[in-house]
């Protein structure tokens, strides 16, 4: 599936112009749908300030949420790469914060993961384990693992993962941060502690059974360390993707 090339179409939705695959099937991992817009006949007044609309104040749609707003309380244009739009879209205040916090995601954390890491990776219980290039598909749907072998994980498929943190024996205190991606749950603990690993738990396609791939910082632990950061970062957004 992966090497299914990602054709793009332009679409033109009320919010604005999108550029989106052509098979919604290969939509990234960390989109968002485009909100239902509140009808006009059910928002008299702002949703912000309870201003009144009328003739002179009108109202307007936050791209990212949908509710009804005054010009006042949704004036800036923001980008919203989750959602496709080609130009910055009107958003309200709290959806704008939203949007450019994450935008360091998409600017540099992006780039972290499409560029990867080196990690000795330890597929199962197997008690081997292999030197491979860790990275972000350029769709945004796979992490590649490349050494001796090849082999793939769809993120649509990770269940969990566990970033690890160094300084503590394994199965102990080493677990920093765990993210559930099937039960809705993001936990993030506390510590500096650099990251040093990551545990991930996937189901295979055509399995039902939890697959589990451990992944130690090999060569350059600072470029590894940062891939793991920006990974968390990505579990995030994964989880908000899944629970829209």
């Amino acid at each position: 599936m992966s090497s299914v090339p990602d054709g793009k179409k332009l679409v033109r939705s009320p919010s604005g112009l999108r550029m989106v695959p052509e098979n919604g099937a290969f939509n990234s991992p960390f989109s968002l749908d485009e909100p239902q817009w509140v009808p006009d006949k059910e928002c008299p007044r702002c949703m912000q300030c309870d201003a009144k609309f009328d003739f002179i104040t009108r109202k307007h749609h936050c791209r990212r949420c949908g509710r009804c707003f005054c010009d006042k309380c949704c004036s800036k244009k923001v980008a919203l790469p989750r959602m496709c739009f080609v130009d910055p879209v009107r958003q309200c205040a709290e959806c704008g914060l939203a949007s450019q916090k994450e935008m360091e995601f998409y600017d540099k954390q992006l780039k972290v993961l499409m560029g990867g890491g080196t990690f000795l990776v330890t597929v199962g219980t197997s008690e081997k384990s292999e030197t491979m290039v860790c990275r972000l598909s350029n769709n945004h749907r796979y992490l590649f693992l490349d050494g001796e072998s090849h082999f793939e994980v769809e993120l649509s498929r990770i269940t969990s993962m566990q970033v690890l943190t160094e300084g503590f024996t394994p199965g102990e205190k080493d677990i920093h941060t765990y993210t559930s991606l099937l039960e809705s749950q993001y936990i993030s603990e506390g510590g500096n502690s650099r990251a040093s690993g990551m545990l991930l738990h996937y189901k295979s396609v055509g399995s039902l059974d939890l697959q589990q791939l451990r992944m130690e910082a090999a060569d350059d632990k600072k470029i590894a360390s940062a891939w793991l950061a920006a990974m968390h970062k990505a579990a995030k957004l994964l989880y908000e993707s899944r629970d829209q």
